[in-house]
């Protein structure tokens, strides 16, 4: 009797292992049920990484795969083949072409941004004409032809009538998204710089220095774009997050964050 049982316990102990196998499978299965390849305007990055993104996957169990870039970058990536599912621009031109060219659908306005002049100097926004029309300080905005936060800062300095003489005297540096045109603020590379309303909010209030919340018929609407991409179609984690991204709790959240809700 001893030698039968201890013929069958390798047997036993190979029923357990599978067992374990199968339960951690199961576990993992539950905690990402799918994946989701988004690619996501510069601005939008801290509101989806730090609040959009953990509630949804806590949510859906889906987990989200996120490249952040300029719209204009992303546009041209996706054109050539990137492998996302999803796309949320900062513009609706962008999405509206891919749409018209056959690589997408399901386009809808998930955002409004808003336009922030802001300098990390406490001191040096009083108001705007003084700002530029003494001193060589330096501007930063985000890259007009690329980014559509860079446009419209183009066009608040040319409503301003600023926008040749800064250019002629060098005094305008360009990034290529509004993610560098922040940054370059935030270094000292630019004194003042043409930001996201969301990026503001996002720094900490011992760094926010002074700010002009520009007003909104100095500018177009920046509508920003969500569209559902051809490789994403058959993605039940691509639809659940469009139904979450129109859900009163994300837009909630959307709102806080800086943005005009649709």
């Amino acid at each position: 009797m001893n030698i039968m049982k201890s013929r069958k316990l390798p047997h036993v102990h190979l029923y357990l292992i599978y067992g374990i196998h199968f339960v951690l499978a199961l576990c993992t299965a539950s905690v990402f049920a799918g994946e989701l390849h988004l690619a996501v305007a510069a601005n939008f990055t801290q509101p989806l990484k730090q609040h959009l993104k953990p509630q949804f996957e806590t949510d859906s169990g889906h987990r989200l795969i996120i490249s952040f870039g300029g719209t204009g970058h992303l546009y041209t990536q996706i054109k050539y083949g990137a492998p996302f599912d999803l796309f949320l621009a900062a513009d609706m031109k962008r999405p509206e072409k891919l749409v018209s060219e056959g690589l997408a659908g399901s386009l809808f306005t998930y955002a409004e941004g808003q336009l922030v002049l802001w300098s990390p100097d406490p001191d040096i926004i009083n108001s705007f004409g003084k700002i530029l029309s003494t001193g060589h300080q330096r501007l930063a905005i985000a890259h007009p032809k690329m980014a559509p936060y860079g446009a419209a800062a183009k066009q608040v300095l040319e409503k301003l009538g600023l926008w040749k003489r800064l250019q002629r005297q060098r005094q305008i540096v360009r990034g290529n998204n509004v993610s560098q045109a922040y940054q370059f603020t935030a270094t000292g590379n630019a004194q003042l710089g043409f930001i996201a309303l969301s990026q503001y909010q996002a720094t900490p209030e011992s760094l926010r220095g002074s700010h002009w919340l520009v007003p909104k018929d100095l500018y177009s609407p920046i509508r920003q774009g969500a569209v559902l991409l051809k490789r994403g179609q058959n993605n039940p984690a691509a639809k659940a997050f469009i139904a979450f991204l129109q859900s009163d709790s994300a837009r909630q959240t959307i709102e806080k964050l800086g943005y005009v809700v649709p």
